[in-house]
Parts: C-alpha cells; structure tokens; sequence
C-alpha cells in the first residue's frame, strides 16, 4: 500500500502510520545497530509515502556536538553538515522541537540542499537517556504536504524506534 500526501483522507494517513510503524518495528526487533535501524526507517518512510522526496537523518556529531551530520537517507544528495540553529534541521536540534514548515522559503535562514524542497518536517530523535542523537528530515515537492498528524505519528515513531 502506497500513500500519496495530496490524494488521501486523513484517517487513510493514519492508518498507513500506523501500519508502517508495526512493519518497522518487526523488522527492527532486535537490531541493536543505530545506523541499520536510521537505514530501514529512511527507507521504508521513502517506499511508503512516495509525496517524500527526501528521507533521512542528520546525526549529531559526537566531535561536534553543536552541529549535525548527515546520516543514512533515501533521495538525493543532501547537505553534508548542519549546525544546530541553522535551517530546519538545525532548528529542530537547537530547539528539541518537531519543525513543520509548509513553504521552506518562507523559513528564515533555509537552507536549499535541493532547490525542488517545497515543505518539510524535522523532527528531533532521542535516545533513552533523552539525549539528542538526530533529527529525521523529511521533504516534499509539494507546500503544505505536511500537518499535525505527520508530526504525530513521525515523533511516535522514532520514539519507539530510538528510545524505547
């Protein structure tokens, strides 16, 4: 089952949500690894919701804990690092807060790694200590193709994902 942004009713969003969570989290049950755990979120996000052109994670460096570097993602070639407090992403880490922007070029200080991001959602990823690990980005080509729910649904996410 595929979801495309702009074509569904909400409850059909939600219930794609929640199907692609317990899919992940079978395929996830007992992998300890962080990077093949961010590699199967990446791309089961990027196969489930084709409107996301971009899927991924910024990790937060642990040799400079004030910047965020790109980790595993599906879609093209992303920003390479991210200091916290610059862009989206970077907001997302400074702030510890799920950032939904329905027109990137109304974001002060955007930052255009691909000139097609029309929206986008970055929501922060803690681990059990609470500690800030990463943020999971995600873009459309489309404005407006992220809301509440989205935000919702992707922080439930990673929490059981990265924290549980």
């Amino acid at each position: 089952m595929s979801y495309v942004a702009r074509d569904d009713r909400p409850a059909d969003k939600a219930a794609r949500y929640a199907e692609l969570e317990d899919e992940i989290l079978a395929v996830l049950e007992g992998e300890p690894n962080l990077t093949a755990r961010m590699a199967t979120v990446s791309s089961m996000l990027a196969d489930a919701f084709p409107a996301f052109f971009w899927t991924g994670f910024y990790v937060v460096d642990p040799d400079k804990p004030g910047e965020l570097v790109v980790g595993p993602y599906q879609g093209t070639l992303g920003c390479l690092r991210i200091p916290f407090g610059r862009g989206v992403c970077g907001a997302a880490a400074r702030d510890r807060a799920t950032q939904v922007v329905e027109d990137v070029n109304a974001f002060p200080g955007h930052i255009a790694c691909d000139s097609r991001s029309a929206s986008e959602i970055v929501v922060p990823v803690f681990d059990r200590a609470g500690t800030l690990i990463a943020v999971l980005d995600v873009d459309a080509e489309t404005t407006g193709a992220f809301d509440a729910l989205d935000a919702e649904a992707l922080e439930r996410l990673v929490g059981r994902v990265f924290a549980a």
